[in-house]
């Protein structure tokens, strides 16, 4: 017998009893402090969290990308320790804020209220709420904009295992969730290794000449309206296609497709420049592809310079700095508008150069591919175990059984 169901076998072996969110949490929204007042941002130190911070710091978070001065606060701020949902535009998403903080208004802050601090350990509520996040997702408002029913969400229920039931399972979960990063850490540092190496080829002296982006290549962005989908037709992509630009699930009809002026062709670049700025792909095929308004498209001078090249040379650190120059950092989301990504200035060498350092550069990541096509497997499987494990030992709390796959919190809210 485990500990943990020592544990439930002697302090709860008849269950635990609910609340419901409302009873436990105190909700209030985040907000954004006005963009037209600049001295709300100038120096900020308050933590301003919105759902980048997640994607790129994780699920427990202490410091933010963003930050707002103490003039743009309205009243106080939300207290350390407390839980951000994401309850509008990207819902199923949360995280534990170990500090004093604000967030945009895409996220509920849950606030432990007094009488229940007694009765909770935080992290057991951090990682129960990802049972939350999957109730979210069933409790959509049918409207065009994505955002959670309130009513159902503060209907929510939280079972109340003892603390010291609550701790092992903390225990446990963060265990495992250390042994994910490990792994996580170590895709990262060959990731660093890579751009590390491409950096330094791509480092010239003052004799490489510099050219504005514009004077060698013509810059589009893609429809600036949300189009009407179809079942099949012509793939529209986005931001969140750029790392596989054919992979898009999303389509619209070839009438609408021939509307676009500016259609790809191979040798264009795509890139990000909204939301995350500065990402690039390649076009290999000659294919239908519709874009959004948040994908550049960059038409190079072939004669002037390569698309691989510019592609390694804008993800490079001397691309990352000239378009940080010009990015909208205090717009939500930022970006970079098209007119000024032809402003950027890179270092072009003749074509002969680009050519080799070009094929250094896609050996290096060809062999860099190769050591990581173990890992993001392995890191994938070991977070899919991580997810059912840790489903099934919020369940055992709960009832002092494990979890079979078909019994979810959702079927005991209705």
């Amino acid at each position: 017998m485990s500990k943990l169901e020592e544990l439930i076998q002697e302090l709860c072996p008849d269950g635990v009893e609910y609340r419901a969110l409302y009873e436990i949490f105190i909700t209030k929204n985040g907000y954004t402090p006005s963009k037209k007042h600049k001295e709300y941002w100038e120096q900020g130190t308050i933590p301003w969290f919105r759902m980048e911070d997640i994607r790129q710091n994780g699920n427990i978070l202490s410091d933010s990308i963003q930050k707002v001065n103490v003039k743009g606060v309205k009243g106080s701020l939300f207290p350390a320790n407390s839980i951000i949902v994401a309850t509008s535009a990207t819902i199923g998403v949360h995280a534990l804020v170990t500090v004093e903080s604000l967030s945009n208004q895409r996220f509920t802050y849950l606030i432990l209220k007094d009488e229940y601090k007694d009765k909770f350990n935080i992290k057991f509520l951090y990682y129960y709420c990802y049972k939350l996040d999957k109730y979210c997702l069933d409790c959509l408002n049918l409207s065009n904009f994505s955002s959670v029913d309130m009513n159902k969400f503060n209907k929510f229920l939280f079972p109340i295992p003892p603390l010291p039931v609550q701790a092992e399972i903390v225990r446990i979960l963060d265990n495992f969730t250390e042994l994910t990063a490990e792994l996580t850490a170590e895709l990262t540092a060959r990731k660093q290794q890579y751009e590390y190496y491409r950096d330094s080829l791509l480092n010239y002296d003052d004799k490489i000449p510099k050219v504005k982006l514009g004077e060698i290549a013509d810059i589009y962005d893609g429809t600036h309206q949300t189009p009407k989908y179809t079942s099949n037709g012509s793939p529209f992509i986005s931001v969140e296609n750029i790392n596989d630009i054919y992979s898009s699930t999303k389509y619209i009809s070839v009438e609408d497709f021939t509307k676009y002026k500016i259609k790809p062709r191979i040798g264009d670049v795509f890139m990000t420049r909204i939301g995350t700025v500065g990402k690039c792909a390649v076009v290999t095929e000659q294919k239908s592809l519709a874009y959004y308004v948040s994908l550049a498209l960059i038409r190079p001078q072939k004669d002037r310079v390569s698309s691989a090249y510019l592609k390694y040379i804008i993800e490079s650190n001397i691309g990352k700095k000239e378009l940080y120059k010009r990015t909208l950092i205090h717009a939500v989301p930022i970006k970079i508008n098209k007119d000024e990504i032809g402003k950027i200035q890179i270092p072009l060498p003749s074509l002969d150069v680009q050519n080799r350092l070009v094929e250094v550069l896609d050996n290096f990541e060809s062999i860099c591919s190769d050591l990581n096509i173990g890992l993001p497997a392995e890191i994938e499987a070991r977070q899919k175990q991580y997810e059912f494990y840790r489903d099934s030992l919020l369940t055992f709390a709960e009832t002092g059984r494990i979890m079979s796959q078909t019994d979810r919190q959702t079927d005991r809210q209705t």
